[in-house]
């Protein structure tokens, strides 16, 4: 394995899986990725209307059998989010697609909906395969309206029930604007605020974003938009003025999506991400020229970090928790039988899957993953998995996923440690291995 091919893995790859064919050109391996339909698409799995539809149903029990129902008790979301959940874990840990699906999890915290909302369990799978997936090779305005749409953001940012004051309901209701889709799209989504917009320009939004909503007693539970609910008139933000009605919000994402500080703020996030937690400017100004004149074509600009020499430099970023379990279970290879189960690990290491604090998601750079309780945790899990690994070789094992990354020092320690465990703990907690 050629150092290109290593950086391949796991600057822009989920890590090697086990003893997994290695490719020639590793730019070609990753480039072929982005090609075609995400193949987890091909999986399937409950949409967001299925889990609309089972949420409703219980909260039609829930009502039915208030004060007696037993809170503990299976229920219709439960029972399709589970497996739903076990099956991501498996795809990633078997993908190939590895650069696809680091890109799709990119994009999912680019666009936050956390599970901390609780109602959003029932459509946030849905919401990876219906408003990330079909568009991380496409453009960038497609995923907005997709993500501004779904219901799994209409639900977690508080949209769905905002209500213009001025509109039909709002003046029978005394109901107002929510603020928050408005100003997340605008702070967190695309602008960022460095583009100078003000609160007045949130409110605006906010009234142009009036009446996207869902209807959960349709069948099936689908996107609504409700002209009654709707602030009347045009709004005007940033200087540009957008007509009343569903038409102001779709002309006010496509301006917002092909903004230029949109397309530097998209670029600085994704140099943060596979590059370095200090983005090279010269590495942000070529990703952001080429949103711009493409028109936001994410697969282009995916395309161009494979061609910065900054990307092919030594490896400096620190791996997430999610990232370091993924790696991990994927290095060791395990027949499903034998892994360690994932339940509470991510939670364990301080990163819950879809669960992040804020609507600005979990942080890309070391200082807030590298705290010494949160690697002393990576530690005591690292010598937990390595209890399960049998007989495996570990030196092995850090050639195989390693290569040209694994240190001397690190192999020597390995070969003086008392075990084979304590030896796969050192790897997997090596400086090299935490690094992505």
């Amino acid at each position: 394995m050629d150092t290109r091919i290593a950086h391949a893995l796991v600057r822009f790859g989920l890590g090697r899986r086990g003893e997994q064919e290695l490719p020639s050109d590793p730019v070609a391996w990753l480039t072929r990725q982005l090609d075609g339909a995400d193949p987890a698409l091909a999986l399937g799995g409950p949409s967001a209307a299925d889990g609309l539809l089972a949420f409703r149903e219980d909260r039609k029990d829930r009502q039915a059998n208030k004060g007696q129902a037993d809170a503990a008790a299976p229920t219709r979301v439960r029972d399709m989010v589970k497996p739903d959940f076990v099956h991501l874990g498996e795809y990633v840990l078997t993908t190939d697609a590895q650069f696809r699906e680091r890109l799709v999890w990119f994009w999912a915290n680019h666009f936050t909906v956390s599970l901390r909302h609780g109602e959003t369990a029932a459509v946030m799978m849905p919401f990876l395969r219906e408003a990330i997936r079909p568009h991380v090779n496409g453009r960038f305005v497609d995923m907005l309206f997709a993500v501004m749409r779904h219901p799994a953001m209409l639900i977690y940012l508080d949209n769905a029930g905002s209500v213009g004051p001025n509109s039909p309901a709002g003046l029978k209701s005394h109901r107002g604007l929510n603020e928050n889709m408005a100003r997340e799209c605008l702070e967190l989504h695309t602008l960022s605020p460095a583009a100078g917009f003000t609160q007045n320009d949130v409110t605006e939004f906010a009234k142009v974003l009036t009446g996207w909503s869902f209807e959960i007693n349709y069948n099936p539970p689908q996107y609504l938009f409700r002209l009654n609910a709707h602030e009347p008139g045009p709004k005007i933000i940033m200087g540009q003025t957008f007509p009343h009605g569903a038409e102001g919000g779709i002309a006010a994402l496509t301006w917002l999506a092909d903004h230029p500080a949109t397309h530097r703020h998209l670029a600085t996030k994704l140099v943060r991400h596979f590059v370095n937690d200090d983005p090279p400017p010269g590495a942000v100004a070529r990703i952001e020229t080429v949103l711009r004149v493409t028109n936001g074509n994410l697969k282009a600009a995916s395309l161009e970090l494979l061609r910065l020499p900054e990307a092919w430099q030594p490896l400096t970023k620190l791996r997430s928790p999610t990232d370091f379990v993924f790696a991990t279970l994927r290095a060791l290879d395990l027949p499903s039988d034998k892994r360690p189960s994932l339940d509470g690990v991510f939670a364990t290491l301080g990163q819950p899957l879809f669960n992040a604090p804020e609507p600005n998601g979990w942080p890309d750079k070391a200082a807030d993953w590298a705290g010494p309780e949160a690697m002393l945790r990576r530690v005591d899990w690292a010598y937990s998995v390595a209890g399960h690994a049998g007989d495996l070789d570990p030196q092995q094992v850090a050639t195989t996923t390693l290569g040209p990354l694994l240190r001397p020092a690190t192999s020597l320690q390995m070969q003086h440690a008392g075990s084979r465990r304590d030896a796969l703990t050192l790897l997997l907690t090596s400086p090299e291995f935490q690094r992505r």
